[in-house]
């Protein structure tokens, strides 16, 4: 991405649900100053973790960049994984119109994940069928739809999804198991950074791990090893099983949401081919 907007006059948008959180830098992943090579970059260290971050949020804040990024001229870049985060963003994606109801709100948080997703199930199952069953935040959110007579599934059906900005998108793949690899190797040195010192900072009282943004791969898996249930290899690979599932999952989701145009990084010339067919896009425009 930066290589992209060197190429392209572009500034960087994080895609990315989890770096815009000030204090999580290394279980994120997070892009380093030397890194950005001088590119502006956007919704990165923008909240504290105890605040809450939502697809809603994201979309209001990154179409914000985007506006004010072509305005000056440039070509914004969003930059990340969290799929929906994106297809929102770039789509016309509504959200309905929620009245807060506090007492349902402490009900749904003191349940557990079994038990959120089997009142979904109940309520709105067509809606499971796109929500993760450990996505808590999105089930929370379906169920407070339901709760006041609508189903979030029906909302989500009535959308037409249609692109709202001229967007070429990129996905990056690699043969699997080199993928798998390098995610291992990357856990691996989060570890050898810090992590579970951050993590430890994080965590100041019992109830902290309800926070939405513990709830992140790389900061959940700690919670069985502070309460002495897990050791520290066993955490250690939770956190790289969950990764390259996680990584799984992108690429199917990526692949049936979004109209992508993927890369093969195991061939020599992929960075050049993107930067040909990106400029073949934009000089259609």
């Amino acid at each position: 991405s930066v290589a992209l907007a060197k190429q392209l006059n572009g500034e960087i948008i994080s895609g990315d649900s989890m770096q815009i959180y000030k204090e999580m830098s290394i279980g994120t992943a997070k892009v380093e100053q030397a890194e950005m090579q001088g590119i502006a970059h956007y919704l990165i260290d923008e909240l504290s973790y105890r605040d809450a971050y939502s697809v809603m949020e994201f979309q209001k804040r990154a179409r914000a960049y985007m506006q004010q990024i072509t305005k000056r001229g440039k070509i914004p870049i969003i930059c990340g994984g969290t799929g929906l985060y994106i297809k929102a963003c770039v789509y016309d994606y509504e959200f309905p119109k929620q009245e807060a109801d506090e007492d349902f709100r402490k009900f749904l948080t003191a349940c557990s994940q079994s038990q959120l997703y089997e009142m979904l199930k109940l309520v709105d199952p067509d809606a499971c069928e796109k929500i993760h069953p450990h996505n808590r935040q999105r089930i929370i959110r379906a169920l407070e739809i339901a709760h006041q007579g609508r189903k979030k599934s029906e909302i989500v059906n009535r959308q037409e999804h249609t692109l709202l900005y001229d967007v070429y998108m990129i996905g990056l793949t690699m043969e699997r198991e080199r993928l798998y690899e390098r995610i291992d190797r990357r856990v691996d040195r989060m570890i050898e950074k810090g992590l579970y010192e951050e993590v430890q900072r994080l965590i100041e009282k019992e109830e902290d791990w309800q926070l939405q943004s513990m709830q992140g791969i790389g900061y959940k898996e700690w919670k069985r090893y502070f309460h002495k249930e897990a050791s520290w290899e066993e955490t250690v690979e939770d956190i790289k099983k969950n990764t390259r599932n996680f990584a799984k999952r992108q690429y199917t989701w990526f692949r049936n949401q979004l109209p992508m145009h993927w890369y093969d990084v195991d061939k020599e010339t992929w960075k050049q081919d993107i930067i040909d067919d990106l400029q073949t896009f934009i000089a259609s425009k």
